[in-house]
């Protein structure tokens, strides 16, 4: 089974591949033209200061002798850049490679003295002065060729380097793609992860007060959850959502757990307005105070308080959820999905620039204090 199977919308190395070719987005067609662009223009530019210096620009022979000189050079780095993009295995650096060029460029080194060369037939009277062979060859001398196997080196080797560094700063972007893809993916497994624990949970409650005959309870109940999958299911990835956004479903589920333990249960929440739009990962306060009645709450003989409150402190945010503690005047913290899923996930979205504090009081309780950056929705 391929990775795509198992986590839906992972992206493979060949599919990111295969998405760079065909998207428009990507940059290499442009990178190629624009090459191919300034190759012309350089070569021009070459070819007209070798006419100048000859002659003149206007002066024909000048002009073919310089746009034979560097137009040949012009088409083949045209080349050599092309067979870099469709052929990048090609430009690749190896001792059979460099042997393959040596011969190449040398080869390529005379067919260019000899058309240089041939140049010598467009003088009127050559024939008087010289023989054919002789015109051909009177490039032909190891200064010239040894010039020719130079300039052929350093147009493979600049090209060959250009393109070594479009192929580390392609493959950097595509593990950079990777490594988002992957970490997106995390972040998916953890948030279904967390959902179905609390609907099951929920479900259980509500199939208790049918089983006590409390029909209206528990529908009361489905009514709550019903609003939080709404909430849910409009977020098609895990993502911030608006304090406000998040409060909705906290109180949503908070009326579920009144439902549960009726007089029991006292809940205090206190929202500063300056806090409502700063965003949050959505789901980040539910596991919390789940975790405090669960832990907390649910331990008590008679009455539990459950305190929440948020509060903006200039680029920070602060929010605390604290409760009561157990019967004993004692709360355990919860060693299952809550905290630790809570936990990766404000690493995910954070890095380290958040801190996440959960403890017991000494009067009693238990207290989660997070503190994260704060970004206005």
């Amino acid at each position: 089974m391929n990775a795509s199977a198992v986590v839906p919308g992972f992206v493979t190395q060949d599919r990111l591949a295969e998405r760079d070719r065909n998207s428009g987005a990507n940059p290499a067609p442009r990178i190629h033209l624009y090459g191919l662009a300034a190759i012309v223009v350089l070569s021009l530019s070459l070819a007209g200061v070798t006419a100048s210096e000859c002659h003149s620009i206007f002066y024909f022979p000048s002009s073919l002798y310089g746009f034979v000189l560097w137009g040949w050079w012009g088409c083949l780095a045209s080349l050599l850049w092309t067979i870099g993009f469709t052929s990048p295995s090609v430009m690749k650096a190896s001792p059979l490679a460099l042997v393959g060029d040596v011969l190449v460029g040398c080869g390529l080194g005379v067919v260019h003295l000899l058309l240089l060369g041939s140049l010598g037939f467009m003088n009127e009277g050559w024939q008087e002065h010289s023989t054919a062979r002789a015109v051909w060859t009177s490039m032909l001398s190891l200064n010239r060729f040894g010039l020719e196997i130079l300039i052929f080196g350093f147009v493979l080797g600049m090209i060959g380097v250009v393109h070594s560094q479009l192929r580390a700063q392609r493959d950097a972007m595509r593990s950079l793609e990777l490594e988002k893809q992957l970490s997106e993916a995390q972040l998916r497994a953890l948030q279904m992860q967390l959902e179905p624990h609390f609907l099951f949970n929920t479900l259980n409650a509500i199939t208790t007060l049918v089983e006590l005959g409390r029909q209206e309870e528990a529908a009361e109940m489905l009514g709550h959850l019903n609003a939080i999958l709404k909430s849910t299911l409009k977020r098609t990835t895990p993502q911030k959502v608006p304090l406000a956004q998040e409060l909705e479903v906290m109180e949503n589920y908070l009326a579920i757990e009144q439902i549960r333990f009726a007089d029991r249960l006292h809940i205090e929440i206190k929202v500063e307005p300056g806090a409502l739009d700063s965003l949050v990962p959505c789901f980040l306060l539910q596991p919390i105070v789940e975790n405090a009645i669960r832990h907390g709450i649910a331990r008590c003989e008679g009455n539990g308080l459950v305190e929440a409150s948020a509060r903006r402190d200039g680029g920070i945010l602060r929010l605390e959820v604290r409760d009561s503690g157990g019967g004993d005047g004692q709360s355990k913290p919860g060693n299952g999905i809550g905290l630790k899923n809570t936990r990766e996930r404000l690493t995910h979205f954070y890095r380290n620039e958040y801190t996440m504090r959960a403890e017991p009081l000494e009067r009693g309780g238990y207290e989660v204090a997070i503190a994260i950056p704060y970004e206005q929705a």
